[in-house]
């Protein structure tokens, strides 16, 4: 059953508090997303596990880091099921008090000394419930950014989200070089847990940003026209299967994220390689805070040449310049760690970060979008959340160890560059006739009509409901 809303109920763009909103919404998830990888990398094999195995209580800690990417898909189904049915903004709001509250916990949290096992047993629960939170954060700011923003900058003002990511990472970095540098008892007993309830104060600033913001004017037609679904799920595998496909071989981008700030981490501070924990750390900071810089400018030139072009010189760079890393790292050289970090993470890996939130999301129509961008990333970034474990696993010996690590990091970039090749450029379609010729393609043996695009009833496409 169709509702009738007059124009001037339909809620007017907003882009730069959408870019706000997803600004300040990624920043909480990534602060949280990189306090826990320094914690996994660096405290929780001492404090979650037996010592009595050092090197299984290592492998152990880096895959409660992954444990939560095994919640985003669920994460990205559900909640982006009710981000397609009840409107993006609520389900923003949900996301962002599940991270917090998980984050504030797991910084009360008793460790295995004072109650053994069950202290891993809660801190897995505790990370299953920020990737669940994960799965539907970015998808959602996304679509939220790119639904406001105007038609022509689409890539930079969604692009926002992921100076978000570079903002959160900065800022937890820098909450975590002081407790890194604490004594080993200090560290062990405390200092650990103060960056996960500092958390809190994101948490806030993040809620407020996000619930003075409207709802999509996408969204809100899509509901005066009745062309909200039911089970967006089942339509976007019925319809756009292949897109969400090819949003997860192209997220296969994310392991080199999480190969550089976890794994390099563990890797550079072990004690075969031996690089001071307070010089990794303002690697990562110096080399992601630039990103801040670095992000926009990349978005914005994919409005103007498109997106395919910027994506595959990103993830090919991104291949070649992670051998240099940990080529980098392998010499104990910070000079040159902090070349490698900067060609590898703040040039070209900024052109994919900055670009993933509108190339994703543009694939899909409005009424299975959410939906449709979380399923996919969650499923790709699967790989992304145990690639710190993998590389662990297959990490050779002695000074070129780490080939296999770059061996696996590389190819899942080229595989992303392969996929991106094979989608349609859309950074000229207007926002309203986003996925809309993919759902017409895909359905046009139904006999059913419904209007092609949101709001107009001039061009039909089979029923997708």
């Amino acid at each position: 059953m169709s509702t009738t809303v007059a124009p001037s109920a339909i809620p007017q763009r907003m882009p730069r508090k959408a870019a706000a909103s997803a600004f300040v919404g990624s920043a909480l998830e990534y602060y949280d997303f990189f306090i826990y990888g320094s914690a996994a990398a660096l405290v929780f094999n001492h404090v979650f596990f037996s010592a009595a195995d050092p090197a299984m209580a290592t492998i152990a800690s880096l895959a409660t880091f992954g444990v939560g990417y095994v919640a985003r898909p669920f994460g990205g189904l559900i909640l982006g099921h009710f981000g397609d049915r009840i409107g993006r903004k609520r389900v923003l709001i949900l996301t962002l008090v599940i991270m917090g509250v998980a984050s504030l916990v797991i910084g009360f949290l008793p460790t295995y000394g004072q109650i053994g096992v069950w202290a891993p047993t809660l801190l897995v629960l505790c990370r299953l419930a920020q990737g669940f939170s994960a799965g539907g954060e970015a998808a959602g700011a996304s679509t939220l950014a790119i639904e406001h923003a105007p038609e022509n900058r689409r890539a930079f003002f969604s692009g926002f989200t992921m100076a978000g990511y570079a903002a959160g990472m900065v800022l937890a970095t820098i909450v975590f070089i002081p407790i890194a540098a604490l004594p080993e008892e200090q560290l062990y007993s405390w200092g650990w847990r103060i960056p996960f309830l500092l958390s809190a104060v994101v948490l806030v600033a993040a809620y407020v940003v996000r619930s003075r913001l409207d709802e999509t004017p996408v969204f809100a037609e899509a509901q005066s026209v009745a062309a909200v679904k039911k089970f967006p799920a089942a339509e976007v595998f019925r319809y756009q299967w292949r897109d969400v496909v090819r949003v997860l071989v192209c997220s296969l981008f994310a392991v080199t994220q999480t190969t550089f700030t976890v794994f390099g981490l563990a890797y550079a501070t072990s004690p075969a390689v031996g690089v001071d924990r307070g010089a990794m750390l303002w690697v990562a900071t110096v080399s992601i805070g630039g990103s801040l810089v670095t992000i926009p400018l990349f978005s914005a030139l994919s409005d103007r040449i498109g997106r395919r072009p910027v994506w595959i010189i990103g993830t090919l760079g991104s291949a070649a310049t992670i051998f240099l890393y940990f080529w980098a790292i392998s010499t104990g050289s910070i000079p040159l760690i902090f070349l490698g970090g900067f060609l590898n993470m703040t040039l070209f890996y900024s052109m994919v970060n900055g670009l993933w939130p509108s190339f994703f999301a543009e694939m899909f129509a409005a009424p299975v979008r959410y939906s449709g961008f979380a399923i996919g990333t969650q499923l790709g970034f699967l790989l992304a959340g145990f690639a710190p474990s993998i590389c662990y696993a297959i990490l050779g010996s002695g000074i070129d160890g780490w080939v296999p690590v770059a061996i696996f990091t590389g190819s899942c970039m080229v595989l992303s560059a392969i996929a991106a090749i094979t989608a349609k450029e859309s950074f000229r379609i207007p926002t309203d006739q986003l996925g809309v010729k993919a759902l017409r393609v895909a359905a046009t043996q139904k006999s059913a009509r419904v209007p092609s695009s949101i709001g107009s009833t001039r061009t039909e496409v089979p029923n997708l409901r």
